[in-house]
């Protein structure tokens, strides 16, 4: 079923946020903040909030900057923000985080992220461990080091060259495009995304998703990645935290899930003590809209449901 309520949230950034709400359909034990990936939008996470209902979460969803049914002034859809994205999209993370806190004080959240919505997670959480209980960052890349760099400099001589903030011509190419054709056997160039034809075929024939993004958007997209990618951004993270990180072992954008692993690593020699990992068999980029979903949804709220014990 849809969500139980959509709303509009008036951002401190001047953005209007379109906010998807579903309750718990029993004594309430958490809510879940949802962070949507690249170029989709927060409804097409109707089927996990309606998984987690049941199991006692509130879910709250809204759509980033520059995508969805969001309006703001500076972000168009594609753009996160004329200047300043980074700190914006975050900020708006902070107003759903305090509508939360408003709606449901006391009440333990988790924060969840999926792809560009793990590094927008995780960025958040960087700054606000302690007013988060855990943390579930899924199918992310913060490996890229010296690619990264070469990025934005791919996308510095492309704003250059083409004189606005105008879609990229080059990083689609190097990134869903070439995902795309990293599938053997593909039916489609989305096929990256999901070994299920009709998960796959709904989010190509959905306007909302699959769309270019700005050169700036491009950037604040590299440049947050690049932020968690370095030891010293986490240095003021309670080390307690309770963290989960999902990964596939078919999902080119994860490096095959190598990505996720080193990120795992890493955490661990920097003495995160409630950490949990796991990288699934032969599942591609979108965990919750493959296959194997019932196992993947099955865990989380096992893991959720453990968390809150402690």
């Amino acid at each position: 079923m849809p969500f139980d309520k959509q709303t509009r949230l008036a951002s401190p950034t001047g953005a209007d946020l379109n906010l998807y709400v579903r309750h718990a359909q029993t004594t309430p034990r958490a809510v879940i903040q949802i962070n949507h990936g690249l170029g989709e939008h927060a409804a097409r996470y109707a089927r996990f909030a309606d998984f987690l209902a049941p199991r006692g979460f509130h879910i709250y969803a809204h759509d980033h900057r520059g995508h969805g049914t969001t309006k703001a002034p500076d972000a168009p859809l594609g753009r996160f923000a004329d200047v300043d994205g980074i700190a914006k999209v975050i900020a708006d993370v902070g107003a759903v985080h305090d509508l939360i806190a408003a709606e449901h004080p006391g009440l333990p959240v988790i924060v969840f992220g999926h792809s560009l919505g793990a590094s927008i997670a995780l960025n958040f959480v960087l700054s606000h461990s302690g007013r988060v209980h855990a943390a579930a960052i899924w199918n992310g890349n913060f490996s890229q080091g010296l690619l990264g760099q070469l990025a934005l400099g791919i996308l510095g001589w492309e704003r250059m060259r083409l004189g606005s903030d105008v879609p990229s011509r080059l990083l689609p190419k190097l990134t869903f495009q070439a995902w795309g054709k990293a599938v053997p056997n593909r039916r489609t160039l989305f096929d990256w995304l999901s070994r299920d034809p009709a998960e796959v075929d709904k989010y190509i024939a959905d306007p909302l998703c699959g769309w270019d993004a700005s050169v700036s958007m491009w950037r604040d997209v590299v440049k947050m990645a690049l932020h968690v990618g370095k030891d010293s951004s986490f240095a003021a993270v309670r080390r307690d935290l309770f963290v989960n990180l999902v990964g596939g072992e078919r999902d080119p954008a994860s490096d095959y899930g190598k990505a996720v692993n080193h990120l795992a690593r890493r955490m661990d020699t920097m003495g995160f003590s409630n950490l949990v990992s796991k990288v699934y068999a032969e599942t591609r980029h979108e965990s919750l809209n493959e296959v194997n979903r019932d196992i993947v949804m099955n865990d989380f709220a096992a893991w959720a449901h453990s968390v809150l014990k402690s």
